[in-house]
């Protein structure tokens, strides 16, 4: 499936007043589907935790979102589902997404049982989704667990490397406050997907939905960035704006040059990163800061590749320069986003003084962008710590993935 991808850089503030010092700038760098693409069809494959402590509501969630999953999928689609608890279940082998009726009844019969062994489910999702490896379909994976896996941390992370080799994106969910939130983070990073917490059962067909629209919607694979730099202009940060924060850091190649690693290209929103900058010392004039060198391969397509000089104005007057908003908008959830990490990093160190101090600051933050409840949620929370109050690990993974989740909206 050929597609068309648009490159566009903006920058926060352009033009700029010429010094003779250099200058903080931030450049928002976004690859988008410059046309509506025709979706691919899926290799979907679904690893869902059926332990003992999913009995209940949970487990009745889970069956309710696996079966909307099936209703989200075409004929042309392939679709598996595997159980793990301390044992491994196929209950899906991997099938065209044909007879709905058939593959729902058969998510009716999921029941709990056993402890949680994470690996064999992953690699049994690995041998599903290989029977339809094809590079004109989207692979991916959708996780979800809700408790600590039994010791084979390692052996997860192993399976997410060969899943990455595979061009398979996982999604990795965990749902309630008992997982490791860190394997989950590695195995999404490692393949390119995401992590999340769902904090209520009810939650769960809301990001399952996500999950299915991210891959129909997926138009490239394997994006990378290269930013070629002027000299004098040098790299302070990069993070990923676009489908959720995160602290992307960067590959130096060199004195001038860094490669970033964007992953997937969606239809619905760009694959996007704010790089904050030093800029050098200009005259009034416009020149050249960076080239951007996008490269990504489309669904059944070959590697292409679009370059884009970056150019900046500089004025001498001050009152020429101008503030694009939605650019800094993103740099103030980023900034929301790194107060809030670096709070929950100094709390786990035992620094309650400087936790307490950035969460204050995130939630001031967090005011300005009108995110009220989260703000809340993180100004109470700097108050229970001065007041000597541990973080409970619930609300840990609350504000941690909440403040990822800034710039994007799951829709109900």
């Amino acid at each position: 499936m050929e597609t068309g991808v648009r490159l566009t850089c903006t920058w926060g503030r352009a033009p700029l007043v010429s010094s003779d010092a250099p200058q903080v700038a931030y450049l928002l760098v976004e690859a988008q589907a410059s046309a509506v693409a025709e979706k691919a069809p899926l290799n979907f494959c679904l690893v869902l935790d059926r332990s003992g402590s999913m009995q209940g509501a949970k487990l009745a969630a889970l069956k309710d979102a696996t079966r909307r999953v099936i209703d989200t999928l075409t004929p042309q689609d392939i679709v598996s589902i595997v159980l793990f608890d301390d044992t491994v279940q196929t209950l899906v082998p991997a099938t065209f997404a044909t007879d709905r009726d058939a593959l729902k009844a058969q998510v009716d019969a999921i029941e709990e049982a056993g402890g949680t062994a994470m690996s064999g489910g992953m690699a049994a999702g690995i041998v599903e989704l290989r029977k339809h490896h094809d590079p004109g379909r989207v692979s991916a994976m959708l996780l979800l667990t809700d408790g600590q896996t039994w010791g084979d941390e390692d052996r997860c992370r192993a399976l997410a490397q060969e899943l990455a080799r595979d061009h398979v994106r996982v999604t990795a969910l965990g749902l309630g406050a008992e997982w490791n939130e860190k394997l989950l983070d590695d195995i999404a990073d490692a393949t390119g997907g995401l992590s999340d917490y769902i904090a209520d059962p009810s939650q769960i067909t809301t990001f399952f939905q996500h999950a299915v629209r991210m891959a129909q919607g997926t138009i490239a694979q394997d994006a990378r960035l290269l930013l070629r730099l002027v000299r004098g202009a040098t790299p302070r940060a990069v993070y990923r704006a676009n489908p959720i924060i995160a602290n992307l850091g960067y590959q130096p190649i060199g004195d001038s040059e860094i490669a970033v690693r964007l992953g997937a290209i969606e239809t619905d929103a760009p694959s996007s990163v704010i790089v904050d900058m030093m800029v050098p010392a200009r005259e009034a004039g416009v020149f050249r800061v960076a080239q951007a060198e996008l490269h990504y391969t489309p669904v059944g397509g070959s590697e292409q590749v679009i370059k884009q000089d970056i150019l900046l104005e500089f004025v001498a007057e001050p009152a020429k320069a101008a503030y694009d908003s939605r650019v800094m908008n993103l740099v103030e959830k980023v900034t929301a986003f790194k107060l809030q990490t670096r709070a929950l990093a100094e709390a786990e160190a035992g620094n309650v003084s400087g936790a307490t101090q950035k969460l204050r600051a995130a939630a001031t933050r967090l005011l300005d962008l009108g995110e009220l409840e989260l703000a809340q949620k993180v100004a109470e929370q700097a108050e229970q710590l001065d007041q000597g109050q541990a973080m409970s690990a619930e609300r840990q993974k609350e504000l941690r993935y909440a403040t990822r989740r800034l710039t994007q909206k799951l829709e109900e």
